[in-house]
């Protein structure tokens, strides 16, 4: 039995250690989110924090741009810059005036759509986002493991365990979030400058190779027109093939999340914080011209000095071009210190997506009542995101090539999502010289993703598990919480206080009505039925009470009670909520709390089927009015001494 006891302990210190924020509200905790109360960080600086996701895609862009487009890889990459800088970039630098403290295009969405279907788009939209976080993870720590294997100083007998490292990696990004993830700009800024040091010695050395080496520009050229004379169909195949390169464009989204943590001007406030919105905007701005021109000197110069077998599955430069470079025209010291920084930031890239994941979940799903109520804490989330993480670096084998679709696909559909909600921001707006502009952006990013579906359908495959699974896991949660009082406050304008405080001296009664005409009659019948059916005089001093249903979709929500007197003699409670019974539960515990009595609440029966009632609760806020608001009062206040009374008749 002492055995017993102990066991359980133990398992109540592991499930307050895992819990331990649970009780808090769902505030986002990570990289991204919990900025302090006053940012006091420089732009560049927080560019760094966003720049270990953004700039450490060099470390596998350009090895997977070669394999995919072989000697049209430049023009390829060209294209892949002017998208970025004619399109993501004015996408983004809109959405950081639009949501400013770090919401993303996501939110921008959300304040657009409404009720159930604008539920589900965010659940498809947070499974794409999901697909895209989860496989940086994975691809990061993949690539890192890339740049591991191959280096001459790396033990012979750690070799070909591909999956195993990057199994560790993950763990390891996992255990240091179950630890406590706090701020990290210092880091970043450190882990950036040193990276992009080294890939600029990198790349002016072998851009020098390249002009004192014709022979090598002779032979590329040789290539791309034996193979494509016609410049326009050179163009024409770059483009076709540019969807692939399309993991290039990641980082926007986490240089929207960072905004927070951005210093402002003086001036600024929480509804204008220019200073802010300004500084995000040269975080943009420079990130994009900064990887942009890192994008087309390493496509050109790897194109041009690395052999095309060398990119193949297995190659020495597969996955890690520029660390082939690094090694070979710089001796194995220069290159394993370039490895070294590599694998920092490739492993602090997933650092940035799990904070994404914990930004992002907490932030919605909790909200709508569609996820667990562990959900709000953070430790048990980042084990199922390591778990997850886990699953895909199994099936797809630590492959970079193999993730490279899924990680592209998410990509492109959180810039499609961004593109269409600033097109449709302008729209409302009347900016209809924005609108065609932002419009025709989003058209290219339309295309674009539908193209990359096409050629690489396994990132449409992982984010529609993520997505079918969300969407299992946000219907059975909604049932599941379908009892919680889902108030998270209560106020009563002066004219209802008035109402309770009257009578606070003796019984108070209230009549669930659902208004219709609102005339005297109306209430007047009303009255008779309810006294009658409850058998208490018809001239006793009650209130009626009115709920209109707002969006059903919502979970959580707070009530405004406001208190009027219909045809000079009824007094009535009026209060907007998405759920009727949350409302009058939470409204009788008020009640109950400012007069220091348990009021009586009496109903009229539903008419048809229980089952069809409780579905029309679930999906509608409305239904079983009666036992529904009596259940939830239950479970609310466990003690029936204190519990309102409900009467159906």
């Amino acid at each position: 039995m002492e055995v017993d006891r102990r066991a359980g302990r133990r398992t109540g210190r592991v499930r307050r250690w895992l819990l331990a924020d649970a009780s808090e509200r769902p505030v986002p905790q990570g990289l991204h989110v919990r900025p302090p109360a006053k940012p006091n960080h420089q732009w560049w600086k927080v560019m760094c924090l966003t720049g270990v996701d953004y700039f450490s895609t060099l470390g596998y862009q350009p090895g997977i741009a070669a394999l995919a487009a072989g000697a049209l890889s430049p023009v390829a990459t060209l294209v892949l810059v002017l998208v970025t800088l004619l399109g993501a970039l004015p996408v983004y630098r809109r959405v950081a005036v639009e949501s400013p403290h770090g919401e993303g295009s996501i939110a921008m969405l959300v304040r657009l759509l409404s009720y159930w279907p604008g539920k589900l788009f965010v659940l498809v939209l947070l499974g794409f986002a999901a697909t895209d976080f989860i496989i940086t993870i994975t691809l990061s720590a993949a690539d890192a493991t890339a740049h591991l294997d191959e280096n001459p100083f790396w033990p012979s007998g750690l070799k070909g365990h591909e999956v195993l490292l990057t199994l560790l990696l993950v763990a390891l990004l996992g255990a240091v979030f179950l630890k406590g993830f706090g701020e990290a700009i210092g880091i970043a800024v450190v882990l950036v400058g040193v990276y992009l040091t080294l890939n600029a010695v990198v790349i002016v050395d072998a851009l020098w190779r390249v002009v004192t080496h014709p022979s090598a520009v002779g032979d590329w050229t040789t290539a791309l027109t034996t193979g494509h004379g016609d410049p326009l169909m050179v163009v024409a195949l770059s483009l076709l093939v540019f969807p692939k390169l399309a993991l290039g464009l990641s980082g926007f989204e986490t240089g929207v999340a960072v905004m927070p943590h951005i210093r402002g001007d003086r001036q600024d406030s929480e509804d204008r914080p220019l200073g802010r919105i300004r500084g995000a905007r040269r975080l943009l701005t420079t990130a994009a011209a900064t990887m942009s021109v890192f994008l087309i000197t390493s496509s050109v110069t790897t194109t041009v000095l690395i052999p095309p077998e060398a990119f193949q599955p297995g190659g020495a430069a597969n996955g890690r071009a520029l660390a082939y470079l690094a090694h070979e025209n710089l001796g194995q010291v220069f290159g394993t210190a370039y490895d070294l920084s590599t694998i920092g930031i490739l492993w602090f890239a997933g650092a940035s997506a799990m904070a994404g994941l914990l930004n992002l979940v907490p932030r919605y799903l909790p909200r709508y009542g569609m996820a667990p109520a562990w959900a709000r804490a953070v430790r048990p989330l980042v084990l199922v995101f390591t778990g997850v993480a886990f699953l895909i670096t199994i099936i797809f084998d630590a492959s970079v090539d193999a993730q490279g679709g899924a990680y592209a696909t998410g990509v492109l559909v959180l810039i499609t999502s961004a593109s269409t909600a600033v097109t449709l921001a302008a729209r409302r707006r009347g900016q209809r010289g924005r609108m065609i502009a932002f419009g025709i952006i989003a058209v290219v990013f339309v295309y674009t993703t539908a193209a990359n579906v096409v050629q690489r359908p396994d990132g449409v495959k992982i984010a529609a598990c993520f997505i079918s699974a969300m969407i299992l896991v946000s219907a059975l949660s909604r049932v599941l919480r379908a009892f919680e009082l889902r108030v998270d406050r209560v106020e009563l304008d002066p004219l209802a206080a008035t109402f309770v405080a009257d009578r606070a001296g003796r019984r108070i009664r209230l009549i669930a009505h659902e208004p219709g005409r609102r005339d005297i009659a109306e209430y007047r019948d009303k009255l008779a039925q309810t006294s009658t059916d409850n058998d208490f005089p018809d001239d006793s001093d009650v209130v009626f009470v009115e709920v209109h249903v707002t969006d059903p979709s919502d979970f959580e929500t707070g009530l405004l009670v406001r208190g009027s007197v219909a045809h000079d003699r009824f007094p009535v409670l009026s209060l907007a909520s998405s759920s009727v019974p949350n409302a009058l539960a939470a409204l009788l515990l008020e009640i109950r709390d400012r007069s220091g009595r348990r009021p009586h609440i009496y109903f009229e029966w539903t008419e048809g089927g229980p089952a069809r009632n409780v579905l029309r609760y679930l999906a509608f806020g409305q239904g079983e009015i009666a036992s529904v608001t009596r259940e939830i009062l239950r479970r609310q206040e466990p003690d029936p001494t204190r519990r309102p009374h409900v009467h159906a008749g």
